[in-house]
C-alpha cells in the first residue's frame, strides 16, 4: 500500500478512535445521591459538560438523586447503574414546559444519546399530581381539571424525546410518571431494549408512545400500564410512524396492549409485531385504527398471546375529523391464542378501565371500516379464542335482522366496545373488502344466542377451516348478511 493511501486510511479511522465514550462519575460535578438536595443544576452541568468535551457517559452509582428537568445533549448517555435512582421532584414548578409536554428528562433535536444501565427512573407522579391539583384550586396554576385530573400536558413525562436521532434505552426501571411514561416523537433509529414499565400511579399512565418515528425497535420489555401499554401515534400528516418492530414484550393494562390510531393524522407503515404476551388487560390486546385520515398499512402481527383480556383484536376506520376518512389495507394476524373473561379483566389495579358503554354482553373481536372506506386485504391464520359466551337477549339484544340497529359512530373515539351490542359473539365484520379466514376456532364456554360470525357489507371474503364451538349449538358457523362473494371451505 502506497504511504499517501496509508496516511488517508489513518485519517478516515482516526475520528472513530477519538470518540470512544469515556466515563464521568456524577460526584464529579457535585451531583448529591442522599435523595434531598435538588441536582438540577447540577445534573445538566454534567451532562453539558460530557456532551461539549466530545461525548461519553454520565455514571450514577448507588444513591437517591433528586431532580427537576433536565436536558439531555448529543453523544451523551446517561448510565444508571444498579442501586441509582433518578427521583422527579415533587415541586410542579421544578419541571420546564416545552412542546406542550412537561418531562423529567428533555432532548431535542439531538443525536446519539441513551438511558442505559439497571438503575431506575421514578417521577413520583402520583404527588406531583395531587401537588398539581393542590395548586390548581389555590388559583395559583390555571388548569380546567378536566374528569378531575390536571391536563396531561403539564403533568411531567419520564421521558420526551423529540426530532432525536440514534436512540438507546436499555435495561432500566421507569416508574410512576405523572401523565405518559416516555415519549419519542418524530425521532429516528430508537431501540428501546430490556427496560421495565411500571406505569400505573396516574391517569394517562402510557407505557411508551412512539410518534411518528422511524425505524424502531421495542424488544424483550415488561410493561405495567395504567393506561396503553405499547402506543404508536402520529400527530401531524407530514410525518408517518413507520418501520416499527415490535418482538417479544410482555403487557398488562388497563387500556389496550398493543394500539395504535387514537391519533392518526399521517399514519403508520411497515410495522411487526411478533411474540408478544398481553395479560389481565381491560381492553384489546391489538387495536389498529385510522380514524384521523392517516393511512394503516403493512401490519404484520404474528405469535401473540392474549390471556384475560377483554377482547383480542379491534380494527377500525373512522372519521373523527369531517371529510378525513382513514385508510387501512395489508394486515397480517396469524398464530394467536387467547382467552377472553367474563368478569372484569383489570379488576384491583390502581386505575381500573371504566365501566363503560352499556348494555352490551361480551363483545366479539372486530373490524369495522365505513360505507365508503372499507378495510382491505386482511388475513388471519391460524387464530385460536376462547369467549365466555352466555349473551343474554334479555339484557342486549340485536337481531341478524336488524344489522342497520349497529350505529356507524364515524366521528367516535375508537375503543371494541363503542358499538356497544353487536350480533355476534367471536367475530363482527363491517365494510371490508378482501378478506381471508384460514384454520380459525372459536370457542365459547357458554351457550349464547348470539352468531359466531356476522358479515355486513363484506366484498369478497375467504373462510378455510372456520369452527365454532359452543355448548347445545346448532347454528352456522358463518352467518352471511349484505355481503358478495364469500367462500366457505373445510
Amino acid at each position: 500500500m502506497k504511504l499517501s493511501r496509508l496516511l488517508l486510511l489513518l485519517f478516515l479511522l482516526l475520528p472513530a478512535i477519538q470518540i470512544k465514550a469515556k466515563d464521568y462519575n456524577a460526584s464529579l460535578f457535585g451531583i448529591k445521591s442522599n435523595g434531598t438536595t435538588l441536582n438540577t443544576r447540577s445534573i445538566q452541568k454534567g451532562i453539558d459538560f460530557v456532551s461539549e468535551n466530545g461525548g461519553g457517559r454520565l455514571v450514577f452509582y448507588v444513591g437517591r438523586y433528586l431532580t427537576g428537568t433536565i436536558h439531555l445533549k448529543s453523544n451523551v448517555t446517561i448510565q444508571l447503574e444498579e442501586g441509582a435512582i433518578l427521583v422527579g421532584s415533587t415541586n410542579p414548578f421544578d419541571y420546564e414546559f416545552l412542546s406542550n409536554w412537561t418531562a423529567l428528562i428533555f432532548a431535542h433535536d439531538q443525536k446519539n444519546i441513551g438511558i442505559t444501565g439497571k438503575g431506575v427512573i421514578d417521577g413520583q407522579g402520583f404527588i406531583v399530581a395531587n401537588n398539581l391539583v393542590d395548586l390548581i384550586h389555590k388559583g395559583v396554576i390555571k388548569d380546567p381539571l378536566k374528569y378531575d385530573r390536571p391536563w396531561e400536558g403539564r403533568r411531567p413525562m419520564n421521558i420526551y424525546f423529540k426530532g432525536c436521532q440514534n436512540v438507546h434505552i436499555s435495561g432500566i426501571t421507569l416508574k410512576d410518571p405523572g401523565s405518559w411514561n416516555q415519549t419519542y416523537d418524530q425521532c429516528k433509529n430508537v431501540t428501546i431494549d430490556r427496560i421495565s414499565v411500571d406505569s400505573k400511579s396516574y391517569w394517562n399512565n402510557d407505557g411508551v408512545d412512539i410518534v411518528d418515528c422511524d425505524s424502531v425497535k421495542v424488544t424483550n420489555s415488561y410493561f405495567d400500564a395504567a393506561d396503553d401499554g405499547i402506543c404508536l401515534k402520529s400527530h401531524s400528516a407530514d410525518f408517518i410512524c413507520q418501520n416499527v418492530y415490535i418482538h417479544n414484550n410482555t403487557i398488562r393494562t388497563s387500556a389496550n396492549g398493543i394500539k395504535f390510531g387514537t391519533a392518526s393524522l399521517g399514519g403508520f407503515r411497515n410495522i411487526k409485531i411478533i411474540n408478544n404476551l398481553v395479560f389481565d388487560t381491560y381492553r384489546s390486546a391489538i387495536t389498529f385504527a385510522a380514524v384521523d385520515g392517516g393511512v394503516v398499512e403493512n401490519i404484520v402481527v404474528d405469535s401473540l398471546r392474549s390471556i384475560n383480556t377483554g377482547n383480542v383484536i379491534f380494527l377500525r376506520i373512522g372519521e373523527r375529523r369531517a371529510g378525513k376518512k382513514g385508510r387501512m389495507n395489508n394486515v397480517s394476524i396469524s398464530n394467536v391464542y387467547a382467552e377472553v373473561p367474563a368478569t372484569k379483566p383489570d379488576a384491583g389495579y390502581n386505575y381500573e378501565g371504566p365501566v363503560e358503554d352499556l348494555p352490551r354482553n361480551p363483545s366479539p373481536s372486530s373490524i369495522v371500516g365505513m360505507p365508503d372506506a372499507l378495510i382491505e386485504n386482511i388475513s388471519l391464520k391460524n387464530i385460536e379464542i376462547h369467549y365466555p359466551g352466555g349473551g343474554n337477549p334479555s339484557y342486549a339484544k340485536v337481531g341478524l335482522d336488524e344489522l342497520d340497529k349497529v350505529p356507524e359512530m364515524a366521528a367516535s373515539y375508537p375503543e371494541f366496545s363503542m358499538f356497544k351490542e353487536l350480533p355476534a359473539w367471536g367475530f363482527y365484520i363491517r365494510h371490508t373488502k378482501g378478506l381471508t379466514f384460514e384454520n380459525v376456532k372459536l370457542f365459547c364456554e357458554k351457550k349464547d344466542y348470539r352468531t359466531a360470525v356476522v358479515l355486513d357489507d363484506v366484498k369478497g371474503a375467504i373462510f378455510r377451516s372456520v369452527t365454532a364451538k359452543e355448548p347445545s349449538a346448532k347454528k352456522e358457523t358463518i352467518f352471511s348478511y349484505k355481503s358478495t362473494d364469500v367462500k366457505i371451505s373445510k
